[in-house]
């Protein structure tokens, strides 16, 4: 039941489909879901606008660097990722290459939902000085900053999410601290969102400068 709804979000076309898992198992660039897709450039273009338009994805900018696509809903990124390209054999019983595919990509799966979760934290906790404008920052040579906002009296905020089982160490302030030097932003904010906590030594420096996130943090999404 489930399919005949997706199905019909996407009118069963191949095409679409082929982008959406493409998207769902990638980045996100343009470029590289249209390559992972084995469509045309100009092909891809009208597809997404359609499953823009019809609420199925949604896309980023960032200023000299790709767009990039995102689903709206985690359901239909997990749908596109681990059912739909092996629905058959899901359908037949056979479970097993849906449990080898999900022990390949859960880690970047869980990374990204944890990101976009991370920023719905950092818009519901700046109270005093709101988050206007929140995204994330790349490049089309990798470099990526998680969180990249900027609060009302036009504070730079950057942030790192890390979904790991390690307690964040200093250097990974150091590192996004390096990062931003060498694309050129002024932060006045840092924010690091951590599963697993924080060094002694890193929540020494939280301040007003250094923001730290825990999994705790996350009830005041659901308060």
């Amino acid at each position: 039941y489930i399919r005949n709804d997706i199905t019909e979000l996407t009118d069963g076309q191949p095409l679409y489909h082929s982008i959406l898992s493409a998207v769902a198992l990638s980045d996100g660039k343009l470029h590289a879901v249209y390559k992972r897709a084995k469509v045309e450039e100009s092909v891809g273009e009208k597809a997404v606008e359609t499953m823009r338009e019809r609420g199925i994805l949604r896309q980023k900018r960032c200023k000299g660097a790709d767009d990039k696509l995102f689903f709206t809903t985690p359901f239909l990124r997990f749908w596109f990722a681990f059912v739909s390209p092996i629905f058959k054999g899901i359908r037949d019983g056979n479970y097993t290459e849906v449990k080898e595919r999900w022990e390949r990509h859960a880690n970047e799966f869980t990374n990204l939902t944890f990101k976009e979760l991370s920023q719905e934290l950092l818009r519901e906790t700046f109270k005093e000085d709101s988050i206007m404008e929140m995204s994330e920052y790349w490049t089309n040579d990798g470099l990526e900053i998680d969180i990249y906002g900027l609060t009302k009296s036009k504070k730079r905020v950057v942030g790192l999410c890390k979904y790991t089982n390690a307690k964040v160490k200093k250097s990974e302030l150091s590192r996004l601290q390096e990062l931003c030097v060498k694309v050129n932003i002024k932060a006045v904010i840092f924010v690091l969102v951590a599963k697993k906590g924080f060094s002694s030594e890193l929540k020494s420096l939280k301040g007003e400068e250094l923001k730290l996130y825990t999994l705790k943090n996350f009830k005041a999404l659901v308060e």
